[in-house]
């Protein structure tokens, strides 16, 4: 499948710049091997495409499952690397996927929204994700994707041409959590990692996608990370 991206991506990357002006930033922080976890926002049912694009090394995706259903564009994602999760319930074929990539050294990426926003704004980050950079010790690389949701907005059936711009930061460092740790400190240290994720990612996207009422992107984290997450819950030592 590698070989088919790069046949692609060409085209792909042609095509984001002169249909959405796109911008890539920041690729660099992308880690050129090793496992790692990418979290970025999710904006638009193309975002799985939109990130991969300028990413040389082969990636893999936990995805919204609905996507998978729409012609030619379920077909691509699968393509690129993504792989289906209902985010309605607990889907234990996405979580063996996804501990199988970190496990062999590969590049994941989970959408830590849980699902696409409808609102154009931000959403809470679930705690999932976090715990499996703790499980793994793997770096978490925050990518911000500013202007999916005004090109592909929710209830339209194409995209539109608009202007987007990624940002991958820079990777946050994760230790692996040693044997018998404990339930209380893991939420404690995802919870942690969610917030610094989250700060990244806000801080390089338009203001009106910030959620409202809140004065920065540290407050609305200390308001909506509760520890209700059962999307991805993985293996922890007690």
């Amino acid at each position: 499948m590698k070989f088919v991206i790069d046949l692609l991506r060409p085209f792909a990357r042609w095509l984001c710049r002169v249909w959405f002006k796109a911008e890539f930033r920041g690729v660099e922080n992308i880690p050129p091997r090793g496992a790692c976890l990418i979290t970025p926002n999710h904006s638009s049912y193309a975002d799985p495409i939109w990130i991969t694009v300028p990413i040389r090394r082969r990636i893999y995706y936990m995805a919204w499952d609905k996507p998978f259903k729409i012609p030619v564009l379920g077909q691509m994602m699968r393509i690129f690397g993504a792989f289906p999760v209902n985010v309605e319930a607990v889907d234990a074929s996405a979580q063996r996927a996804a501990h199988d990539v970190l496990r062999t050294g590969r590049a994941l990426v989970i959408f830590p929204e849980g699902g696409r926003t409808r609102t154009g704004k931000l959403m809470p980050f679930k705690m999932g994700a976090f715990r499996f950079a703790l499980t793994y010790g793997v770096p978490v690389v925050p990518v911000s994707i500013n202007g999916g949701e005004k090109i592909w907005p929710v209830g339209k059936m194409f995209p539109r041409p608009g202007k987007l711009i990624v940002t991958y930061h820079p990777p946050i460092a994760v230790e692996r959590l040693p044997e018998g740790t404990s339930r209380v400190e893991l939420k404690s240290r995802a919870r942690e990692l969610a917030r610094r994720t989250y700060e990244a990612v806000a801080s390089a996207v338009a203001p009106d996608m910030l959620p409202e009422a809140r004065g920065n992107a540290s407050a609305a984290a200390d308001k909506e990370f509760a520890p209700t997450d059962n999307v991805i819950p993985t293996h922890t030592v007690d």
